[in-house]
């Protein structure tokens, strides 16, 4: 049911991947592990950095058109969802040229959250600087805890196994649906909630009770935020006390 673990060498930091459908709460709860120490690797956020990069720009207009584009001539992040979302071919060929990068950056990350904390000079008080400074103690940066992936295709794209612990963030399909309709793609289109469904896309994704059997843990979203918090701050103590 567990998921394999990889071996973990001493001074790497150990990896949580987030799993769960669309608007189910994965960023909530990567932001919670967040407060706790953790670093997140939003995949989404680095996406969105990505569309701002002359090369890709180039190329997404050559398969989209230049609808895609805003007043300014950026790319607008709603007219490419209008473009891609319900269509599968479209959003594979967006995901071939997106992910390979998303990926590459993360792998970045992960190294640089992995480096040892270098010791810092302590900031100059006012007082210490009036007197003309001397020497400053030397102080650590804060050590990170673990790395949270927050990507949607983690499972996908076969990311699930690098992950020390997997965590599935369970949320009622109705509830999902009513936070979908509050998102400016489904409300500028005015989408009834039944045919929203189709344009998710889980539906191009693996099965989410799958991911939910290769997960380590379940957290229940259903309830208040209080309750998320607090199933966080359990997972987080068991991961760090491994």
């Amino acid at each position: 049911m567990a998921s394999k673990k990889m071996v973990r060498q001493a001074h790497h930091k150990p990896i949580i991947g987030i799993l769960g459908g669309v608007c189910s709460g994965k960023s909530t709860v990567a932001a919670e592990f967040a407060k706790l120490g953790c670093k997140v690797i939003d995949a989404d956020k680095i996406a969105h950095r990505l569309l701002d990069r002359k090369t890709v720009k180039k190329k997404l207009i050559a398969l989209f058109g230049i609808k895609i584009l805003d007043a300014a001539k950026k790319i607008d992040r709603r007219k490419l969802a209008e473009v891609v979302f319900a269509n599968r071919k479209r959003l594979m060929l967006l995901n071939k040229i997106i992910h390979p990068l998303v990926l590459t950056e993360a792998e970045r990350l992960i190294k640089q959250y992995n480096r040892p904390r270098a010791f810092l000079p302590a900031p100059l008080s006012v007082f210490d600087r009036r007197q003309g400074g001397g020497r400053r103690k030397q102080e650590r940066r804060p050590s990170i805890k673990a790395i949270v992936l927050d990507m949607p295709l983690l499972v996908e794209v076969g990311w699930h196994k690098r992950c020390n612990r997997l965590i599935f963030v369970d949320c009622k399909r109705k509830k999902r649906l009513k936070r979908a309709e509050k998102m400016p793609f489904f409300a500028k289109n005015r989408l009834k909630t039944s045919s929203m469904d189709s344009l998710w896309r889980e539906n191009f994704q693996i099965p989410l009770d799958k991911k939910a059997r290769i997960s380590d843990n379940t957290i229940d979203n259903n309830s208040d935020l209080s309750s998320l918090v607090r199933q966080v701050a359990e997972i987080f103590s068991r991961i760090t006390n491994i």
